[in-house]
């Protein structure tokens, strides 16, 4: 899971805009479902959706694709690339927040012999 955070500039609406958008055809690249909380790609090899939601001017969205795990990028790039196209005078600040990866497992060393 990636999770997004879209600060909107002052004013902009940018929520409500991005819904109202998908919603009626001027944004065809993504589908919006149940209330405006949960977005999808059009195309069906981007798997996964993602979860959003809205409080004062900050939209929040997780990327989420469970069945094609470390494919999340994908519905990113698409939503970054559409924001930065079409909305960019709205949008004040994009942070990405990537999940915490397992530390890597580490061997102890051997120890040389000594002839």
């Amino acid at each position: 899971m990636i999770r997004l955070q879209i600060v909107e500039r002052h004013g902009a609406n940018l929520y409500r805009t991005l819904i109202d958008a998908m919603r009626s055809g001027g944004l065809r690249t993504f589908n919006v479902l149940r209330r405006g909380r949960k977005v999808t790609h059009r195309n069906p090899n981007y798997s996964g959706w993602m979860n959003w939601s809205y409080a004062e001017g900050v939209v929040t969205c997780e990327v989420l694709s469970p069945r094609k795990p470390g494919t999340e990028w994908r519905l990113l790039s698409a939503l970054v690339g559409r924001l930065a196209d079409k909305f960019a005078d709205r949008v004040h600040s994009i942070s990405i927040q990537f999940p915490d990866a397992p530390a890597p497992k580490i061997r102890p060393r051997r120890r040389r012999r000594r002839r």
